[in-house]
């Protein structure tokens, strides 16, 4: 039986991660699935033990919230690694959407606004998604007009490229807008 003298560094960590095994299960009756993985019904906890000292495996209890727990008969380390690594797999197949930036004023001009538009559209035409920030400084925050005609301005050009994710909003002294790839739908 794989014996667990010291605590994976871990499984100290995450509490909540932590499986009970071997003498740490509580209850007095579980449903065990065998070291075959074949579904053994319920059992005292005493004989699934047996089992699994029989078989040189741990007892693992894998559904603590069941009635009655379940228990699977198996070797604890091996189980451990193996869901680590498909908790590390999953980590890796989610795909990470970068976000990118373009920051005006009120009064920025038409031509600087012109190349700031044009990252956006090579940003917007290789995946990533375009925040448009325009800060308001001093008595600029009496201008939330102008920003939202310079936002309407900025969605028109893009919107053969992209769609608004998020309207133009006031947060604080900026006014922000989120554009994702992907023309717009109603046009």
């Amino acid at each position: 039986m794989a014996r667990l003298y010291r605590r994976n560094i871990k499984q100290v960590r995450n509490k909540s991660d932590a499986f009970r095994i071997n003498g740490r299960i509580r209850a007095k009756d579980v449903m065990l699935i065998g070291p075959d993985g074949k579904n053994r019904g319920s059992v005292p906890v005493a004989e699934a033990l047996a089992i699994a000292r029989e078989a040189d495996l741990d007892l693992v209890e894998v559904s603590p919230n069941a009635k009655p727990p379940v228990c699977r008969v198996l070797d604890y380390g091996k189980f451990l690694y193996e869901r680590s690594k498909k908790e590390k797999e999953a980590r890796k197949s989610q795909k990470q959407v970068e976000i990118k930036e373009i920051r005006l004023r009120p009064k920025t001009t038409v031509h600087h606004r012109s190349f700031k538009v044009r990252d956006a559209r090579r940003w917007l035409g290789s995946g990533k998604k375009v925040r448009v920030r325009i800060r308001f400084r001093g008595r600029e925050i009496t201008l939330p007009d102008v920003a939202r005609e310079d936002m309407a301005e900025i969605y028109e050009e893009l919107s053969d490229v992209a769609h608004m994710e998020s309207p133009p909003s006031m947060e604080g002294r900026t006014m922000l807008m989120v554009l994702a790839p992907g023309a717009d739908k109603n046009s």
